[in-house]
């Protein structure tokens, strides 16, 4: 007789940031434990701010009464090189917020949990950047949540838990996830700071245009018409670029033209116009560099 084994649920995690609403994070939660979710650990995300302080407290209140036993819950200040931060008034808070998030999230997945990020507390930076980290991280079993209540609006009374009869959605957020890119999502993973992932992600897509560029020019144009494409991205007009390779001015236009034609098919038919401008805009480094090495 074949014996029969349950299959182990992975543990979750909720990571919630918190603005001066708390039960942005008390309701999600039970909207997620209603739903069958095994959350384990609650990680809220704030800032020194006083409203926010006081809605974290609130936030612990519910806790300590043992509301949600067996579900830790885990304070995490953003914190920045000049320590935790009050709000978000700069480009060093931010990266502070984007660090933060990061390294929760990180954290998360490394120890096999599956995460749940809720981008509706606090500051409206606070979900953008927490989306930013979710096209970073997420795995296929990862959510994002926007919190959806009908009837409450800022400075209504507050309650932490809802009735059955009130309307309320969980409503999942696309995130488009880099791991469904193996080789990105392990080089990401290895990564400690999000500063180091947006500059690998930088080399990498300059590394990529120059190949596409590299292609356009090898395997889309004849040499005849590689040559005039150059003198073009040097800033000759037709009558020079004839000038110089002994050709007549409507030989140089004839070839323009196909030029033309054949970068507006690699640039996937956009809607508007493409010529000279174009062609240099997109092309005049590549040869720049061609002519340097």
């Amino acid at each position: 007789m074949r014996k029969v084994t349950s299959k182990r649920r992975r543990a979750e995690v909720l990571v919630a940031t918190l603005g001066v609403e708390p039960q942005v994070v008390t309701i999600t939660l039970d909207r997620l434990l209603a739903a069958g979710r095994a959350i384990g650990e609650v990680a809220v995300v704030y800032t020194l701010d006083a409203g926010v302080r006081k809605a974290l407290a609130a936030v612990e209140a519910e806790f300590g009464k043992n509301f949600y036993p067996g579900v830790q819950l885990r304070t995490v200040p953003v914190t920045g090189s000049r320590g935790a931060v009050t709000d978000f008034c700069g480009e060093e808070s931010l990266r502070a917020l984007l660090r933060t998030l990061y390294v929760e999230v990180r954290r998360a997945r490394q120890q096999g949990m599956t995460v749940h990020l809720c981008v509706s507390g606090g500051r409206k930076v606070m979900g953008i950047i927490g989306m930013v980290v979710a096209q970073l991280l997420f795995g296929p079993e990862d959510r994002a949540w926007h919190l959806v209540t009908e009837g409450w609006h800022p400075g209504a009374q507050r309650r932490l838990h809802l009735s059955p009869a009130d309307r309320v959605w969980l409503v999942p957020v696309p995130v488009l996830r880099w791991a469904e890119a193996g080789t990105l999502m392990r080089t990401v993973a290895e990564l400690d700071d999000p500063a180091e992932v947006v500059a690998w992600y930088e080399r990498l897509t300059r590394d990529a245009a120059a190949r596409r560029r590299a292609e356009f020019v090898r395997h889309w144009l004849t040499p005849a018409e590689c040559e005039v494409a150059r003198l073009v991205c040097r800033g000759l007009d037709n009558a020079a670029i004839a000038a110089a390779l002994g050709k007549r001015e409507q030989t140089v236009a004839n070839q323009l033209r196909e030029v033309y034609a054949k970068l507006r098919e690699w640039l996937g038919h956009p809607e508007e116009n493409v010529g000279r401008s174009v062609l240099i805009a997109e092309f005049a480094p590549y040869f720049a560099r061609a002519e340097e090495e």
